[in-house]
């Protein structure tokens, strides 16, 4: 008889000194970037309830544990192969792995407690423990820091790869601090899963149906609708109530031709935090979740237990609820996904903010926001505090401000706070304020050391940042010309030919321009900086890398106008383009050579550009 063993496994335990493998019938690596980025917010989110300034490392061991659900495992010919759990294990191989080289680059001497985790030592060479063949290419690239090219390569490999630099854009290293050290010890010794394992594949693979497919349990969403029909006792009046929210579930899971189970939950966290949350918990160790982490999780059960001051409660509300305000805010959720995916006219600024990554866009677009506005005012206001976002959120990213997840989520949590239910007028007005008032800009942040846009450089923070302020910058200056509008062309990497940043320098500069720096590191960051840089078609810069500038110029002259303005070619016959300059007081020069003082005018001219572009001017047009 076969056994079947489950034990309780801490990340240590599970994965030191063990190999684990998959069948070639399992599917591909599919976690994408927000499962990815959930996963790291409750991880640290756990932690940061429990840490506090000042603890030893060893006062971890008393940390509350966190929970990471089960692996099914079959073990034959001494090798242990994973029915349920690749997903996971995973995605934490490559959290490990990023957590070995940052604590290997600190010299924090942590990396040779965290490599055993990853590989283990085959005389002298490192064994993977995840060892699935076609996929150790990837994992030994970015466990030993290598370059590595995903295209071309499976799927799984290229999802691997992103994910990586998805775990790396987080920046949890920079976030934690000090606490670093405990994190990682927190993580290896305090999160655990249940790993269920059995000799026998037919076992193994019988447990895995019965865990997945029978006695599903409710979901959330179904509790909260529960709860809502519950009082209704008209029976006609229950029933219409019931269909009109399976009809707005399904519009939800099944929106834009894709089945996505989870959109729904989504959706109503978005809602109820947006119009509902009135509190956080407290930014310090031991503090207990609030309004807002709560509708996060259990927005149900938040739901039932907040009754009393929520529009809801007896058979009037919750019908009117269920029939007026869950379409309302369903409707209203979902052209936000819609602006997000595609560049909708007079939503803009959504589709600028999806393409930065910010997560709790939906969240707050819909905090102004009544059942009874219409269209035209859900746009205006959709519109306005996307814009507000959008220039905030940029002049964090120019100061090298992290505005992730779980770093802007307090930030998230007052906006939503001050702007809930405003009317237009009064909500322009409220975010102009806001930004008038904002500590940080693109001169700089005082409170933080920085400099604004005359430090932005190219860097792993700062990368997809400059490609965003680039693309947007040449859209700017072809619109301003009598040009279409292609910032999405711009930024679609899924293009035949995607745009890249070219470099105005070459890599490689004649001994006349080098010698005007102190030293090759700081012609090095000159080059990286933002003002040195371009935004041309993939096939276009790599034909120019190892031009000189007097060769690049003439290739610049036939590109977008942002680049073709360093030569002469658009400042004759281009009245319209010579207007929008004069108009803005934009300083656009033709520069026959760049040296270091064409740097400083090209800076000039970014300084001025980046001001027009984001200036909080644009909310006073919002709705006109």
């Amino acid at each position: 008889m076969s056994v079947i063993t489950p034990h309780f496994r801490s990340v240590k335990e599970l994965l030191q000194s063990q190999s684990y493998g998959i069948d070639e019938y399992q599917r591909e690596y599919k976690w994408e970037e927000k499962h990815i980025v959930e996963l790291i917010d409750d991880l640290q989110a756990k932690f940061q309830a429990a840490y506090q300034p000042g603890h030893e490392t060893r006062m971890v061991s008393g940390y509350e544990g966190y929970f990471l659900g089960s692996i099914i495992v079959s073990r034959r010919n001494g090798k242990n192969y994973l029915i349920d759990g690749q997903q996971r294990l995973t995605s934490l191989t490559l959290l490990l792995i990023h957590l070995y080289r940052e604590a290997k680059q600190r010299g924090m001497g942590l990396d040779a407690i965290i490599g055993p985790l990853i590989y283990s030592d085959n005389y002298g060479a490192p064994s993977f423990n995840l060892d699935i063949p076609e996929r150790l290419p990837v994992i030994e690239a970015l466990f030993k820091g290598q370059p590595f090219t995903p295209d071309g390569q499976e799927e799984s490999v290229q999802t691997m790869y992103a994910r990586f630099r998805d775990i790396e854009a987080q920046q949890l290293a920079e976030d934690l601090q000090d606490a670093l050290p405990h994190f990682i010890y927190w993580l290896i010794n305090r999160v655990g899963l249940i790993e269920i394992v059995t000799d026998n594949d037919n076992y193994a693979y019988a447990i895995f149906e019965t865990m997945n497919d029978r006695g599903k349990p409710l979901s959330p969403v179904d509790m909260l609708k529960a709860y809502l029909l519950a009082p209704i006792d008209d029976p006609e009046k229950r029933k219409a109530a019931n269909a009109i929210w399976k009809t707005q579930v399904l519009k939800l899971i099944s929106w834009g031709g894709e089945h996505e189970p989870e959109r729904d939950a989504n959706c109503i966290k978005a809602w109820f935090r947006a119009q509902y949350a009135e509190s956080i918990r407290e930014r310090k160790a031991g503090s207990s979740d609030k309004d807002w982490e709560l509708v996060g999780t259990v927005f149900h059960r938040w739901a039932r237990d907040n009754a009393t001051r929520l529009p809801w409660g007896n058979a009037g509300e919750n019908f009117a609820i269920i029939q007026r305000d869950f379409p309302f805010f369903a409707k209203a959720w979902l052209l936000v996904q819609q602006a997000s995916r595609h560049y909708t006219p007079g939503l803009e600024a959504v589709f600028y903010n999806a393409h930065n990554e910010f997560t709790w866009q939906a969240t707050v677009l819909l905090a102004p926001l009544m059942p009874t506005d219409d269209e035209a005012t859900v746009r205006s206001k959709m519109a306005a505090v996307a814009t507000y976002l959008d220039i905030w959120l940029m002049r964090r990213a120019v100061n090298y401000v992290r505005v992730t997840y779980s770093s802007s989520g307090y930030a998230m949590y007052l906006l939503c706070r001050e702007i809930r239910h405003l009317p237009l007028h009064a909500l322009v007005q409220t975010l102009r304020a806001r930004l008038d008032a904002d500590d940080v800009s693109f001169d700089g942040a005082p409170a933080k050391g920085r400099e604004g846009i005359r430090d932005l450089r190219l860097n792993q923070f700062s990368r997809r940042y400059i490609y965003h302020l680039l693309a947007r910058l040449t859209a700017f200056v072809e619109v301003g010309a009598g040009r279409p509008d292609l910032f999405a062309q711009y930024v679609d990497r899924e293009r035949a030919n995607p745009c890249d940043i070219e470099h105005i320098w070459a890599a490689q500069p004649d001994a006349q321009a080098l010698a005007e720096f102190a030293s090759r590191d700081e012609f090095e960051r000159t080059r990286d900086h933002v003002a040195s840089l371009l935004l041309l078609p993939a096939d276009v810069n790599r034909s120019l890398q190892d031009k000189t500038y007097a060769q690049k110029l003439p290739i610049y002259a036939t590109q977008n106008f942002y680049a073709a303005s360093l030569s002469n070619a658009v400042y004759a016959h281009q009245p319209r383009f010579l207007r929008f300059a004069e108009e803005l007081g934009l300083p656009f020069e033709a520069l026959a050579t760049f040296r270091r003082e064409g740097h400083g005018k090209r800076l000039e001219l970014v300084d001025k550009l980046v001001k027009a572009v984001w200036s909080p001017a644009r909310l006073e047009g919002v709705g006109k």
